[in-house]
């Protein structure tokens, strides 16, 4: 469920002090921030905000299209690394395909079925 309308959005007051503060002095730098739950105001286009997805800082930098979404969208926490099936199969696909394998190749299914395991 979202937040009320009559509460406004949510912003961190450290962040909204910060963003604030550079707005008047007309400066640009990389505002660090562990608040990924603050949502982007209009305020905010075009610094850099420094967002920690648990591990480091990822840098984000602040466009238009971004205004009323969360920080934390823009900073993934998990690393995806490939389906590992697909990988097997794309693996198992070049082998057979490589100059110098036998003609028929290898059988997609990985070949015969082994006897059970005790």
């Amino acid at each position: 469920m979202g937040r009320s309308l009559k509460k406004g959005p949510f912003i961190d007051s450290h962040l909204r002090e910060k963003v604030e503060g550079m707005n008047a002095r007309n400066e640009k730098k990389v505002i660090k921030t562990w608040s990924r739950r603050s949502t982007i105001l209009p305020d905010m286009i075009g610094h850099t905000i420094a967002v920690h997805n648990g591990r480091k800082f990822i840098p984000v930098y602040v466009t238009e299209q971004m205004v009323g979404h969360k920080l934390g969208e823009f900073a993934a926490t998990r690393t995806f690394k490939g389906h590992a099936v697909k990988a097997a199969l794309e693996r198992a696909a070049g082998v057979a395909g490589a100059p110098g394998a036998p003609a028929g190749g290898a059988p997609a299914g990985g070949g015969a079925p082994s006897a059970p395991k005790a």
